[in-house]
């Protein structure tokens, strides 16, 4: 039997989504029960890596689709430096923590939930292994319906935990009447529609890099830019990247690289912008012309239809802004993977083998 490997891992994507979208239950029921139960009024997510961003766009969801106030925190920046509610108009038990770790294993993550549980807060965790470290610091566990990911990057494990916690914010918001039962049957039906025809995203994303990938690998620095739910994206499309392409890669939400870091733009840096169905597309559309002046090497990720040439990446499936973050990802997923194939790197192997981050399992 062959070596797993990140790519198998990422084509392995739509069936696993199917696969968690079938299986829902096992890890909304346990999330909805908790936040109905305590009537819970805020919601903290926290994670590491992967688990950070996924938090980011978790707290979009929350605030968003289910309308209460919703952070995403680093977890030992919250536990020596913040507090759950500055306002001190909240109860304890009216505060959610939230713990996102695939392995089970984030030394940081399980320090803050450990921190939580003793403090009185509602404590639950989302996490691949239901033995694993984190499982003894929290009220409540669920599985994260991943399967094995032997290799270090995450890839399935990023859409996997997003998928997630958009079902755990649908069925949360249907709970408590902030959606009516009609516009939570339509946004289940997208998301059934999106993981049905996921392999076009994959074979989309993988045509796209395969004709841009000689100026991408060979960019002295790549940019990617977001806004609105997709700063996250950026964010984890920056990791990725970093992690295997292993080139100088900085995530930015689109507006604020305008201030400043544009001085250092040039022709053999690339940049990546998420056309994400927000109020900002417009303005985006505009960056974008203004940053080929300077880079030929600038390409749009979007579902939304707009003129393009084949930098861009514009996906025949189209969704909405809250399930698109699924789709946006692959694209820089193979980027870093495929891109790290065709330079020489094994993403297989993790040559920072110093145990830091993670307890040993």
């Amino acid at each position: 039997m062959s070596e797993p490997t990140v790519i198998g891992y990422m084509k392995e994507q739509p069936e696993r989504l199917k696969y968690v979208f079938e299986n829902r239950d096992v890890f909304v029921k346990p999330f909805v029960d908790v936040f109905v139960k305590n009537k819970i009024k805020k919601v903290i997510f926290f994670g590491s890596g992967t688990s950070y961003n996924v938090s980011l766009i978790a707290t979009y969801y929350v605030k968003h689709i289910v309308g209460i106030d919703a952070e995403a925190q680093y977890p030992t920046v919250f536990k020596n430096y913040e507090k759950a509610d500055w306002s001190n108009t909240l109860n304890e038990d009216e505060i959610l923590f939230v713990g996102i770790s695939q392995s089970g294993t984030s030394v940081s993550t399980c320090e803050v939930m450990e921190y939580a549980q003793k403090a009185g807060y509602h404590t639950l965790a989302i996490t691949g292994n239901l033995n694993s470290k984190i499982t003894e610091f929290v009220d409540t566990k669920t599985h994260l319906l991943v399967g094995d990911e032997l290799t270090p990057p995450e890839t399935k494990g990023y859409t996997v935990s997003l998928l997630s916690v958009y079902l755990w914010a649908l069925y949360a918001a249907k709970a408590i009447g902030s959606i009516d039962e009609t516009k939570f049957e339509e946004e289940l039906k997208a998301t059934k529609d999106l993981v049905d025809n996921f392999e076009t995203v994959v074979k989309e994303s993988e045509a796209w890099y395969d004709r841009n990938n000689t100026t991408i690998v060979n960019s002295d620095r790549i940019y990617i830019l977001g806004y609105g739910i997709d700063f996250g994206t950026a964010i984890e499309a920056q990791l990725k990247i970093g992690e295997m392409l292993r080139l100088p890669t900085l995530g930015y939400e689109i507006e604020e690289y305008s201030h400043g870091p544009t001085m250092a733009l040039c022709k053999a840096q690339t940049i990546f912008m998420i056309g994400s169905d927000e109020a900002e597309f417009e303005r985006m559309l505009k960056f974008n012309k203004a940053f080929k002046v300077y880079s030929d090497r600038v390409h749009i990720i979007t579902c939304k239809d707009i003129e393009n040439d084949s930098r861009d990446l514009v996906f025949s499936y189209k969704t909405n802004k809250y399930l698109a973050p699924l789709m946006y990802t692959v694209p820089f997923q193979f980027v870093a993977a495929k891109g790290a194939k065709d330079i020489g790197i094994d993403t297989g192997i993790n040559p920072f083998d110093i145990p830091l981050a993670h307890y040993e399992k």
